[in-house]
């Protein structure tokens, strides 16, 4: 990967949630906010580079006896990421509700 990508990876993938999971106690809408946005960005990521862009990282351009594993596991993280940025914007939204 390129370091652009590199960078991305590491803030937006592996940091961005861990931070946004520390301001939840402090902060639950500004924590869940951030969850939402590192999850959707990282499916968004990963949607791109393994099943639209031509690169080694794409299901089809992955050695063919590991090809079967590395699309399962292409999906499943991709409906991980998904379902999680999905909870995490519905618990954003019940911290910005007024009881």
């Amino acid at each position: 990967m390129s370091v652009a990508a590199n960078i991305f990876v590491f803030g937006v993938i592996l940091i961005g949630p861990l931070l946004g999971l520390l301001l939840l106690s402090h902060a639950r809408p500004v924590g869940s906010a951030v969850i939402a946005t590192t999850l959707t960005a990282s499916c968004i990521f990963g949607l791109v580079n393994h099943f639209v862009l031509a690169s080694p990282d794409h299901v089809a351009h992955v050695a063919e006896q590991a090809r079967p594993i590395f699309a399962a596991t292409a999906v499943l993280l991709t409906l991980t990421e998904a379902a999680g940025a999905i909870l995490s914007v519905r618990l954003m939204r019940e911290g910005m509700q007024v009881s």
